[in-house]
């Protein structure tokens, strides 16, 4: 079997939540299906460390897709020239993305619809490309999946898709993210945060993260705090506005905000269990891999209330009202003053974790996979 695959976003030191879902992903499908041809579809010179096997094939088409109008012409010329050429049995799209200038069976990965509901916190033109092609895309693929019960649901009912064709697939967890003692966890806290714990945010910093509201909880919260913990923000500045900046400059205790911008792999998993917790308040997520990443790292987790994030914690998180500040503040009290109830969120996110895999996840697009191959 010829399986094509849009790759565009395996990018070295920059993979975010799709980005990781697309590696972690087709590392395992391409070792665990060698007998079956893989063609890795670039918009740049890829790097080996993404070329996971043999039976992988990179195939570099232009332009680089970083734009609407460089989407456009990214997937409908660049990508149906390669598809034409290797003539696939399937092609297959992790950040759900398709070409509807090709008639090969396609399977799109759609995370979630946030531009839908949230367009103001997508740029115009971008809004605009997400809401005028990502129906279409929809519409042609041959299956969708998607990562959690909560998005397929979204899907359906925005798109008017038959059930059936959805699949929930999940995200994972590197399962290599474990806890520290508390003497290792004391020598990451001297690395990052001066020797203070410290709750920590994963994510990119986009309004949809809700950064600003937990920057407001985490300033109210220091009123009350007599342990010098800090806020540890790990994530890469996206439309930031200045709005925003001038907030962070008029918080009383800004100096123990510390903002480390984006972390490598292996520091994450030194950062991660030497958290007091994750703190994850995002407004609408489709997953949320920060979320099980601090269950592997045994670290109790508060998040939101809304969207995919009770399906992912199930009963190993603390929740709260994303538009509440007292909501957020309290749960940041509740986690620093009670260290029976945060022992508790951790035993249960143990348990928790288990759900959730990227051989899980594998698996499960591999069967999507199968499924449309099989229709055709």
């Amino acid at each position: 079997m010829k399986i094509a695959v849009n790759t565009r976003l395996l990018l070295p030191n920059k993979l975010d939540g799709i980005g990781w879902f697309t590696f972690e992903t087709l590392k395992r499908i391409t070792t665990n299906y060698p007998e079956h041809q893989f063609f890795f579809i670039f918009d740049r010179k890829p790097s080996q460390e993404f070329i996971f096997n043999s039976n992988v094939t990179p195939i570099i088409t232009h332009p680089q897709s970083r734009h609407p109008v460089l989407w456009y012409l990214f997937f409908e010329w660049g990508v149906p020239m390669v598809l034409n050429k290797i003539k696939p049995d399937i092609f297959l799209s992790p950040d759900g993305w398709l070409s509807l200038n090709t008639s090969v069976a396609s399977l799109p990965v759609i995370h979630d619809l946030s531009f839908v509901h949230f367009p103001k916190f997508v740029p115009w033109s971008i809004g605009k490309y997400y809401n005028y092609y990502f129906p279409k895309f929809a519409e042609k693929a041959s299956r969708i999946a998607t990562v959690s019960k909560h998005s397929k649901q979204d899907i359906i009912n925005q798109y008017n898709i038959n059930s059936d064709k959805v699949d929930v697939v999940y995200n994972g967890a590197n399962e290599s993210y474990l806890p520290l003692n508390t003497s290792d966890q004391n020598i990451i806290r001297n690395k990052y945060t001066n020797g203070n714990k410290f709750f920590l945010f994963i994510g990119t910093i986009h309004p949809r993260k809700n950064l600003v509201n937990l920057m407001l909880a985490f300033d109210k919260f220091k009123n009350s705090d007599n342990q010098n913990i800090k806020l540890l923000i790990i994530g890469a500045k996206k439309w930031v506005s200045k709005k925003d900046e001038q907030l962070l400059h008029n918080l009383k205790y800004k100096n123990d905000i510390i903002f480390f911008g984006r972390a490598s792999e292996s520091e994450l998993k030194e950062i991660i269990p030497s958290a007091l917790a994750l703190t994850y308040p995002s407004i609408f997520e489709g997953f949320g891999i920060p979320i099980i990443e601090a269950f592997y790292s045994g670290v109790p987790v508060i998040t939101a209330d809304n969207s995919s994030m009770p399906e992912v914690g199930g009963n190993a998180a603390i929740y709260v009202n994303a538009e509440s500040i007292d909501s957020i503040t309290n749960a940041l009290l509740k986690i620093s003053k009670d260290a029976d109830f945060a022992k508790s969120l951790i035993e249960k996110g143990h348990i928790q974790k288990l759900n959730f895999s990227w051989e899980k996840t594998a698996n499960n697009l591999w069967n999507s996979i199968i499924k449309v191959v099989d229709d055709k």
